[in-house]
């Protein structure tokens, strides 16, 4: 059952938040919510200034490729203790603490590249990202493992409501923080100025040490997951490791040495359905080639027993066992198909939207006032009442309520685009977009919580996670191409329509469910 969630009143309800637990997890939210912008909006309008094709941009969102993929090597973040700093952190804080490390030097090296300096640098600054990603991602598959194991599941809905808020004002600091400071220090559309990016993205970096901070003086949770199997040595750890190093190396080569011959695919293609087509079906068939070409890799390792069999079946096997023995097959299908689809409408909007805000001709402070700062406090409120009325309603009747909100919201996109640049309308869209996200956000992580099983606390959460934003960010990487074909009124239609089969999907989980 997922619909447990009840106190006996609203005072009760309210006093929840002033618990340790809860007030830890606004400041992690901070430190998980800082770097998913500097790799998202802030970037592509620092990019777009730079003078970078708008499909280009988008498809830098492919860095962050690396939260839909995490369950991969997150059971190394569940079992594998870290030299040191195990026993002085414990397990669940060294690895949030190593994390945020290499977020800040993720951060660093996209700060020292300029994007318009020479032929590579684009190519260094798309390397500094997915270190960027790869790191906040493994930060996530902490945090999310921490939050779960710090307190009872019936605290979970309030927990992830508080970790939204952290998570959104971190995102306020790298959406509407980057695009004030950029502006401060003297870039904008019409005069580029890469020392002043470089000095926001240095600001960024030392915005991390609030997450650092808490994770030293955050208590280490009493209750965890499985205990690492101490048959397992030191070198099946190294050989799990590097299982995982060969793999993430097979997908980015082939990925990257391809992309010539992928290129010249699509000018071929183009010729025939059109540029725009073309583009995502020729994009689409190089990325699961590359993932193809990864699959196959590991296979044959564990073919050779490069690693130890009962570790990959203890966790990678075990965990997907678990899930479909609890819910059985057609009800765990039915699950994760939700879980892959239910933010399918924002997250594709969201890669556009900074640069549609440019074209509609926004301005850079009225994008990081209106749609960062107010959509912030919109956000913030979305996410307390969704964390309250889930406790006091239900998960699945706020699941419903999300899902209505977050398709509906995307059709005043499709009116924004018709009218052009009109700031009350602006107020308007970003109004209910961002109080339909925090309301949703908060019943979705709630749901998530509760599918978990405490054995496999960080693996199972990751797959939920990644499997959240694999489709949708594989598509969202393909917006600006989609934008180019179809306009944008059109593109929002079509994210809302993405929305509807959502709606019958919680119907369906709540009747099984209950």
């Amino acid at each position: 059952m997922v619909d447990n969630h009840a106190v006996k009143n609203w005072k009760e309800s309210l006093q929840q938040f002033l618990k340790p637990s809860v007030i830890i997890m606004l400041f992690f939210g901070f430190s998980a919510g800082l770097p998913i912008l500097l790799i998202f909006s802030s970037l592509s309008l620092w990019l777009r200034e730079a003078g970078v094709e708008r499909s280009a941009v988008t498809f830098f969102s492919w860095a962050a490729l690396g939260y839909s993929f995490k369950f991969v090597w997150a059971p190394l973040v569940d079992r594998l203790p870290l030299p040191f700093l195990h026993k002085k952190l414990g397990r669940r804080r060294s690895w949030i603490l190593v994390a945020q490390v290499f977020v800040v030097l993720g951060i660093l090296g996209m700060a020292l590249t300029n994007p318009t300096s020479s032929s590579m640098s684009l190519t260094v600054m798309a390397f500094a990202t997915i270190v960027l990603g790869f790191s906040s991602a493994t930060q996530d598959i902490s945090i999310d493992a921490y939050r779960i194991e710090s307190d009872t599941q019936e605290m979970q809905a309030l927990l992830s409501s508080t970790y939204i808020a952290g998570y959104r004002i971190g995102m306020i600091v790298a959406g509407a923080g980057a695009l004030f400071l950029a502006s401060h220090f003297g870039s904008t559309g019409e005069h580029y100025s890469y020392s002043a990016w470089r000095t926001t993205y240095f600001i960024m970096a030392m915005a991390m040490l609030v997450g650092i901070l808490t994770t030293f003086l955050a208590p280490e949770p009493q209750v965890q997951s499985r205990a690492a199997n101490t048959n397992f040595t030191t070198l099946d750890y190294l050989r799990f490791t590097g299982l995982f190093a060969v793999i993430a190396s097979i997908f980015a080569g082939t990925f990257f040495v391809s992309s010539s011959l992928t290129e010249n695919l699509k000018s071929q293609v183009a010729a025939v359905i059109g540029e725009g087509l073309s583009g995502f079906l020729i994009e689409s068939t190089h990325f699961i080639f590359a993932v193809g070409m990864a699959v196959t890799a590991a296979i044959l390792l564990l073919k050779v027993h490069f690693v130890n069999k009962q570790m990959v079946q203890e966790t990678y096997v075990d965990p997907i066992k678990d899930f479909f023995d609890r819910y059985g097959q057609s009800v765990a299908i039915l699950l994760l198909s939700l879980v892959g689809l239910y933010r399918i409408s924002d997250i594709v909007l969201g890669v556009i939207s900074n640069v549609f805000y440019q074209d509609m001709g926004f301005t850079k402070e009225q994008i990081a006032g209106i749609v960062k700062t107010f959509g912030l406090i919109m956000t913030l409120l979305g996410g307390f009442l969704g964390g309250i009325l889930t406790v006091r309603f239900g998960v699945i009747r706020m699941l419903w309520w999300g899902a209505i909100l977050s398709a509906a919201t995307n059709v005043l996109f499709m009116l924004l685009a018709n009218m052009g640049n009109n700031v009350p309308m602006l107020y308007l869209v970003i109004s209910a977009d961002n109080l339909s996200a925090g309301l949703a956000s908060a019943a979705f992580v709630a749901f998530l919580s509760s599918l978990t099983n405490i054995s496999f606390t960080a693996v199972q959460y990751a797959i939920f996670t990644s499997l959240m934003t694999l489709l949708p960010k594989v598509l969202g990487g393909y917006s600006g191409s989609m934008v180019d074909a179809l306009g944008y009124s059109h593109f929002f239609l079509m994210t809302a329509l993405m929305g509807l089969p959502v709606l019958y999907l919680v119907w369906l989980a709540g009747k099984k469910l209950t």
